[in-house]
């Protein structure tokens, strides 16, 4: 596979910005990395959820969409190709989970204007870990503000996900699940990872595999 653009998504805390840096290092591939942490409205949200949704998801929707235009615009032509932590349909993936009413209709529009403009990846990968071992990513990578995250919140994002996979036909998903592999510490179960992502036969749909 010659992939011009990989996305590496996941729920919080399933490695999936560890992943995209390892192979960013090793084929020699643009980097873009959500800037999540300088947002000024997620330990709020976390703390309080209703209150602070739709600040947070259209502060991050703004912010996806001028990383994004200015990282696929400005191309590094001394790169293999483009490797990203996230994708813009994430804002809506996370939306569905914390806005309702008006307030969604309102997102929603302004998301379908924007993400219309973006180019699509070419493989889109998704890690699948368990609810249980997301909440120890979470707990032992010490993120304070992210020490309020419920069980049931990351059931809720996993499901959204799933569903987002079901609907857009057109993608090649692949759907990794690497709850028996440390990809992070071990380097045959990168390689393992990685031998799977270059090399897999891909279809359009959903693509799964266990690891």
């Amino acid at each position: 596979m010659n992939p011009n653009f990989i996305v590496i998504e996941g729920n919080i805390g399933a490695g999936k910005t560890s992943l995209s840096k390892m192979i960013s290092d090793e084929y020699n591939a643009k980097l873009i990395l959500e800037q999540y942490a300088e947002n000024p409205f997620l330990p709020k949200f976390y703390k309080d959820p209703e209150k602070y949704s739709f600040q947070l998801e259209t502060s991050f929707l703004i912010d996806r969409y001028s990383q994004l235009r200015n990282d696929l615009q400005n191309l590094d032509l001394f790169k293999s190709f483009l490797v990203s932590d996230y994708f813009f349909s994430k804002s809506l993936i996370f939306a569905k989970n914390t806005l309702e009413g008006d307030e969604y209709q309102l997102y929603r529009k302004i998301f379908d204007v924007i993400y219309s403009s973006l180019p699509k990846p070419d493989l889109y990968i998704y890690l699948h870990v368990s609810v249980d071992k997301l909440m120890e990513n979470i707990k032992n990578r010490g993120r304070d503000y992210e020490q309020e995250i419920k069980p049931e919140y990351l059931s809720k994002i996993q499901n959204g996900y799933f569903n987002y996979f079901k609907q857009k036909t057109n993608f090649k998903f692949l759907i990794i699940d690497t709850n028996n592999i440390d990809f992070v510490n071990n380097k045959s179960d990168y390689k393992k990872l990685t031998d799977v992502i270059f090399n897999f036969n891909y279809k359009n749909g959903i693509n799964r595999i266990v690891l």
